[in-house]
């Protein structure tokens, strides 16, 4: 991988800089109608469509290899690849349709985002233009299409797991505390959360790292849009706009729940494995780190005056504590986009700032 192809958080925001101004100017020329979405209510939906078609692209390689078989997605049935499957439903036997399920969900935002952001006459988004990357060549892969992100070299975040087990600290009154990584050998250096190819699935201990790997990615992404939608509800100001981010935004808290319960299974025999680097041969426990606490922790919330209060966090009214860019960031600081263009970037980057820019309008 070159090193102009390597988009992490600082090409990210180098990048995307130059055609930020100019998207986010566009978009105040949309006139708001009478009662209708505000040009900021456009940028929100703009920008979470645009999440919502990366989370399907990454979903959609998820569930070709290791999800229910069926018609029902795009591209599937692929027959799935068999060990990798195996070694997710290692975890909970249920894995594979709920990938298949949490896959289904994110198509289905980014199509309803597009099709209501048409109907209100905005430019619905549309990246497949980027979908420019090589996916897994292991059997059960669509081989030969082309995708958004890159699962093959992932550094995941995994302290949302100490983040939702905190009593102590919230990321919007605390957002310099350091929230510990649960698993840090998967916080270092790049992994694969799928089989890239058939080679990977030969070593039970290699397929169950990278099933393990995958289950925290799914918690890492869909702790993001837990608080993304609440993030910029708080900015739109047509009712119909909030009322769409209110509803989809806790199904993606439901998907979060689902994954937090399943990724915790990593920790316990046989799944426990250490393969290349990677460790889960841990024990976890105490309040910040037990598996089966999966509720969220009462934390401070708005003030330290009030008591604590078991919510999602962050919830920010500050973009830099939580906020467009930064969930932006936070997927290319993952690898997500790890051989992505300058021009992608450069087109989310914008679509972000815009989405970040909108003020609530009485």
């Amino acid at each position: 991988m070159t090193h102009e192809h390597h988009a992490d958080r600082r090409s990210f925001l180098k990048t995307g800089a130059i055609a930020s101004t100019a998207l986010a100017a566009g978009a105040t020329t949309l006139a708001k109608a009478a009662g209708g979405p505000t040009a900021g209510d456009v940028a929100i939906l703009r920008f979470l469509s645009a999440v919502e078609q990366i989370e399907a692209d990454l979903w959609l390689q998820y569930a070709e290899l290791g999800g229910f078989q069926d018609s029902e997605l795009p591209g599937l049935p692929t027959g799935g690849n068999a060990k990798y499957t195996a070694a997710l439903n290692n975890l909970d036997a249920d894995m594979s349709q709920y990938i298949h399920d949490n896959t289904d969900d994110e198509v289905s935002h980014h199509a309803f985002l597009n099709a209501f952001l048409a109907a209100i006459g905005a430019t619905p988004v549309d990246l497949s233009p980027f979908a420019t990357l090589t996916g897994s060549q292991a059997t059960g892969a669509n081989k030969t299409k082309k995708r958004l992100t890159n699962l093959m070299q992932l550094t995941v975040d995994t302290s949302w797991w100490t983040r939702y087990r905190s009593s102590a600290h919230n990321p919007d009154l605390d957002p310099t505390f350091v929230f510990p990584q649960v698993v840090p050998t998967l916080n270092t250096g790049h992994h694969t959360a799928i089989p890239r190819t058939d080679a990977d699935t030969t070593d039970k201990n290699q397929i169950q790292a990278i099933a393990n790997t995958a289950a925290f990615h799914f918690g890492f992404i869909e702790q993001g849009g837990t608080s993304l939608y609440p993030t910029l509800a708080l900015r739109v100001t047509d009712p119909t706009v909030l009322r769409i981010l209110l509803s989809i935004g806790p199904s993606e808290t439901m998907h979060f729940q689902t994954w937090h319960d399943k990724a915790g299974n990593a920790f316990t025999p046989p799944n426990n494995v250490t393969f290349g680097g990677l460790n889960f041969n841990l024990s976890p426990s105490g309040e910040d780190l037990q598996p089966n606490l999966i509720m969220p922790e009462p934390c401070p919330f708005l003030d330290r005056k009030f008591p604590t209060v078991s919510i999602i966090r962050p919830v920010s009214t500050n973009p830099s504590i939580f906020g467009a860019v930064a969930a932006a960031q936070g997927f290319a600081a993952d690898g997500l986009f790890i051989g992505q263009t300058s021009a992608f970037i450069a087109t989310l980057h914008a679509l972000a700032v815009a989405a970040d820019a909108a003020t609530r309008q009485c």
